[in-house]
C-alpha cells in the first residue's frame, strides 16, 4: 500500500521559521509594556510603541496562522476553516505590510542602512499589500491557482524576519557586520523567501507529463 503524505512537512518547516520573529516580537511587546528589558533598546520604539505593537501582532498572526493555510489536509477536510482562517490571515497581512510601511517611513536610519533599506521596504512592503489585494481578488473569482500564487509569495514577504536571522547570522561571520554588508544581508533574505516562493508555485502549476502517467495508492 502506498502511504499518502499528511501535508504537514511544510507548515511545520513555516511554523519552525516563523517562531524566531514571533518570540523576538514578544519579547518587544512585554518590554514596551513595563517588562525587562532582553532585546537591545531602541528610543523610536518607546517614543511610538502603537504602530509597533500593532506590527508585532498583526505578524504573529500573520505567521501562525498562515502557515496552517498551506496545510493540504486542513484544506480538503475543512474548507470552511480554511476560508475563514484565511480573512483572518488577509486582514494580518495587511497589517503587517502598512505597519511597516508607516515604520519605514517615520522610523528612518542614516548612513547605508538608510540608502539600501529605505527604498527595499517601501517596495517589499508595497509588494505585500498588492499580493494581498490581487491574491483576495483572485478567490472572489474563483481562481483558486491565482489566488495560491499571490498569497504564496505575499506569505514569503511576511515571513522574512525569519530568514533575516540566518542570513544575518552566516552572513555577518563571512562579511562582516558593517551598516552596507548587514543591509545587503537583509535585503538577501527577501531574494531568498520569493525564489522559494516562485519554486513552490511553478512546482504546483506545473503540467503533469502525458508520458508519465499518474501514479495511483495500491493496496
Amino acid at each position: 500500500m502506498t502511504r499518502r503524505r499528511p501535508g504537514w512537512t511544510v507548515p511545520v518547516a513555516l511554523l519552525v521559521l516563523g517562531t524566531i520573529p514571533v518570540i523576538a516580537g514578544s519579547l518587544r511587546l512585554m518590554e514596551l509594556t513595563g517588562g525587562a528589558q532582553v532585546l537591545p533598546a531602541d528610543a523610536r520604539y518607546t517614543a511610538s510603541p502603537v504602530p509597533v505593537v500593532l506590527h508585532i501582532l498583526s505578524a504573529t498572526v500573520f505567521a501562525v496562522l498562515g502557515a496552517f493555510q498551506f496545510s493540504t489536509s486542513i484544506r480538503r477536510r475543512r474548507p470552511g476553516w480554511h476560508r475563514r482562517a484565511g480573512r483572518v490571515v488577509v486582514v494580518a497581512g495587511l497589517g503587517v505590510a502598512l505597519s511597516a510601511l508607516w515604520l519605514n517611513q517615520f522610523y528612518p536610519r542614516a548612513g547605508a542602512t538608510r540608502e539600501v533599506l529605505y527604498p527595499m521596504r517601501l517596495a517589499f512592503g508595497t509588494a505585500m499589500l498588492v499580493t494581498i489585494v490581487l491574491g483576495f481578488a483572485a478567490i472572489r473569482r474563483r481562481n483558486i491557482t491565482a489566488h495560491r500564487a499571490w498569497m504564496i509569495r505575499s506569505y514569503a514577504i511576511g515571513l522574512v524576519a525569519g530568514t533575516q536571522v540566518f542570513t544575518l547570522g552566516i552572513g555577518g561571520v563571512i562579511f562582516g557586520s558593517g551598516h552596507l554588508s548587514t543591509a545587503l544581508l537583509i535585503v538577501a533574505a527577501w531574494a531568498i523567501n520569493l525564489a522559494v516562493a516562485e519554486r513552490a508555485i511553478r512546482k504546483r502549476t506545473r503540467p503533469r507529463s502525458a508520458a508519465t502517467p499518474p501514479r495511483l495508492a495500491v493496496s
